[in-house]
């Protein structure tokens, strides 16, 4: 049978006449900007990262953008953040004129690890990145512990990880500011690109409101030099809909890993390692269910799956610092060595809560059919 990675036509079947009568009234009232359905997208977002304001954005990347524009982050300044995650990451970095530096991923999280950034901090260190990576939360703790000891500014990439909590905390709620995506692949997607930034200052929340609109103080009035970084109305409106359903969503995908790791001791597939949840990452929310292939079988056990028409991605198949683009910061293999290994064994499976027992068994089966090859 075939097993899509992602299915977003179920999950719409679901809710399609509540979102259309939204979108009709919005198209009635022609507010396509700003207005009442971001401004509630909003409070209602930083309600649910337990932080004290939202501020809507274009997209996950443009909220990472903001963040480091209204931290005042620039040339000369250094940014230590992880080369295992999505290039929009060091991209932000780069884009405000900034230079990443890189701190190796804890193998079982695969997320930054907190013991590699302390000896990455020079007097030209101004924040870190953490990205809390397939929707398990960074040691944040730590991480927290490092920036407040050096004044640090901390910006969450919580892009995969809405919801996930790190010893009772949800993310985005810890740093300076929180970035979240909501691609419509993330467990809260909409019907397009869109983003939001979660802070707890009101100095800060005032200040990315006024970045993301040309850094405009009043009408035509500029106080700084900011960009369109606006969330259109109609992402809100589809947003605010779909978060009434994003717990259960969650706690869904939570039940369908669990399902995964009984089934793989059912088949008797020892060769895979399965995703690790850290104990202080109380809440994980699988944006991603990545596993290793070791012995260099990941990709031919992809081009296995795709055969059965089983979807499945590598995400990511290069470490940042070994990117072209990046090549004038000077990194060579080697330099993270956990990253680079990580790169070469990840597969992520199919685990959107739509997706059945049927399905997982399919995809396990054929795992294990490899596997005796």
């Amino acid at each position: 049978m075939s097993v899509p990675l992602f299915d977003l036509t179920r999950q719409y079947q679901t809710m399609k006449e509540e979102i259309m009568a939204e979108i009709s009234a919005l198209c009635d009232s022609q507010m396509f900007i700003n207005g009442p359905k971001v401004d509630k997208l909003e409070k209602e977002i930083a309600a649910y990262c337990t932080a004290g304001f939202g501020c809507g954005v274009t997209s996950g990347s443009d909220a990472l953008i903001i963040s480091l524009m209204v931290a005042g982050i620039k040339a000369g300044d250094e940014v230590i953040t992880t080369p295992f995650t999505f290039f929009a990451t060091v991209g932000a970095i780069v884009r405000v004129g900034a230079t990443p530096v890189f701190a190796d991923i804890d193998p079982a999280t695969f997320n930054i690890d907190p013991a590699k950034i302390e000896a990455k901090i020079t007097p030209r260190t101004r924040a870190v990145i953490p990205v809390h990576l397939f929707g398990q939360a960074a040691d944040m703790t730590g991480i927290m512990k490092i920036a407040k000891a050096h004044k640090l500014v901390v910006i969450e990439d919580c892009a995969q990880a809405i919801g996930a909590e790190c010893n009772g905390k949800r993310v985005g709620s810890f740093g300076d500011f929180g970035a979240i995506s909501f691609f419509p692949t993330k467990n809260l997607g909409g019907f397009g690109d869109g983003g939001m930034v979660v802070t707890s200052d009101p100095d800060k929340a005032a200040l990315l409101k006024c970045f993301r609109n040309h850094g405009q103080g009043g009408t035509y009035i500029h106080k700084f030099v900011g960009g369109n970084f606006r969330l259109d109305a109609l992402q809100a409106a589809v947003l605010s809909i779909k978060l009434k359903y994003l717990d259960s969503w969650s706690e869904t995908r939570v039940r369908n890993a669990e399902s995964y790791r009984k089934l793989f001791a059912e088949y008797g597939v020892t060769e895979i390692t399965l995703p690790q949840v850290a104990p202080y990452a109380n809440r994980m929310i699988y944006n991603q269910y990545s596993v290793l292939v070791s012995g260099g079988k990941r990709d031919a056990l992809r081009a296995y799956l795709g055969e059965r028409k089983i979807g499945c991605n590598v995400y990511y198949p290069l470490s940042l610092h070994l990117q072209e683009c990046f090549a004038y910061l000077g990194g060579k293999p080697g330099d993270y060595p956990v990253s680079e290994r990580v790169s070469q064994e990840i597969l992520s499976l199919p685990i959107y809560p739509e997706s059945t027992e049927e399905m997982r068994r399919e995809v396990v089966s054929s795992i294990a059919d490899f596997m005796k090859k």
